[in-house]
């Protein structure tokens, strides 16, 4: 039921959204230049990796040694723009309707997390990662390590069709008020260590 929940709201999100979309696209175009979206390998379920793919919100800019330089650096305020009102994220739509990601799950982050997570962190691997979930409407990135990981692994135990949809109205109220962008001092959220659950 989730599946087809998934693929319907996110085939009909890409239609509807498409001349959004359209738009974004070549503003992004025009303000940061190719390549337009961002691509980078996830883990999905059961931390196997796919590509994930959204608009690009930095500059690709970086520091006399070659390396990138750090996001509150490379953030402009278009980029900040676009994440604050998750513009950047409706390419996901298309992870979703490929079976990649699902509307509602825990966030994918980066596949070096992997080795470091506790197996209690882990469980958030036992579902679908989400365009939105439920650590992402208690806090999003203004929230600890140890918080975030917390709702999405209640989340895994919880999950009903209900609780999603409350997730889906919930992040409407969460974009329109543009709350929880950023931890304290970073333009999105501080890299994770490791920790103990």
């Amino acid at each position: 039921m989730k599946r087809l929940f998934d693929i319907v709201l996110s085939f009909l999100g890409l239609v509807v959204l498409s001349p959004v979309m359209l738009v974004v696209y070549f503003l992004v175009k025009k303000r940061l230049g190719s390549p337009v979206f961002f691509k980078q390998l996830r883990p999905g379920l059961h931390g196997e990796p796919f590509e994930m793919i959204k608009f690009r919100t930095m500059r690709d800019a970086v520091g006399s040694s070659g390396d990138p330089l750090p996001d509150n650096l490379r953030m402009t305020k278009f980029g900040s723009f676009l994440r604050s009102s998750s513009l950047d994220e409706l390419p996901g739509l298309w992870n979703v309707l490929k079976g990649d990601m699902s509307l509602v799950g825990p966030r994918p982050l980066l596949m070096e997390y992997l080795p470091l997570y506790t197996p209690e962190q882990y469980r958030r691997h036992d579902v679908r990662p989400g365009i939105t979930g439920w650590a992402q409407v208690n806090g999003r990135n203004s929230l600890s390590w140890e918080d975030k990981f917390r709702l999405d692994t209640w989340y895994v135990d919880n999950k009903t069709m209900h609780l999603d949809v409350k997730i889906l109205f919930l992040t409407v109220k969460k974009v329109i008020v543009r709350d929880g962008i950023s931890a304290d001092g970073e333009a999105t959220m501080s890299k994770f260590t490791g920790g103990k659950s």
